[in-house]
């Protein structure tokens, strides 16, 4: 695997990856309304490569496939970090994080902040970092839990 910046011929693959990631989590943990709500079918790709030309995210690519994804903003938000419904729990999401921080550090940016989902805040306090505040978010007439959290930018 390796990891390489956005590319703007790289939107349709990112925003299919988000919305199937979104859509593959267990109904238990969001309902489909929620899943909906937060991954409208179908993607709107016009949306996503203005987002994506904006944001300049880093890839994880397999066999030239990008199989992951992670934002870092100047201010040190990580605004999103999804991986492929079928490349879950092979370390993808850990390396774009070890990736993400190793570049803020370079930056100089010396704290990192994520809503991260309920399925994501795991991973997030695997790697050092600490739950702030519950919020629930208004989107498309369903309300989503998520948790905002911080660590260091030290890698």
């Amino acid at each position: 695997m390796e990891i390489r910046p956005y590319q703007d011929s790289d939107h349709a693959e990112i925003a299919d990856l988000f919305h199937d990631s979104i859509h593959a989590i267990d109904r238990s943990i969001y309902s489909e309304e929620e899943l909906e709500a937060w991954a409208p079918t179908p993607p709107d790709y016009d949306f996503w490569k203005k987002r994506l030309s904006a944001k300049k995210p880093f890839l994880a690519i397999n066999s030239n496939a990008i199989v992951g994804f992670i934002e870092l903003e100047n201010d040190g938000h990580i605004d999103c970090l999804y991986v492929h419904k079928d490349y879950q729990g092979l370390g993808v999401a850990s390396e774009l994080l070890q990736y993400l921080k190793q570049t803020a550090h370079d930056r100089g940016i010396n704290e990192l902040y994520v809503e991260a989902s309920k399925v994501a805040m795991p991973l997030f306090k695997k790697h050092g970092f600490e739950l702030l505040k519950t919020n629930r978010v208004n989107l498309r007439g369903q309300s989503l839990t998520n948790y905002r959290m911080a660590s260091s930018a030290q890698p």
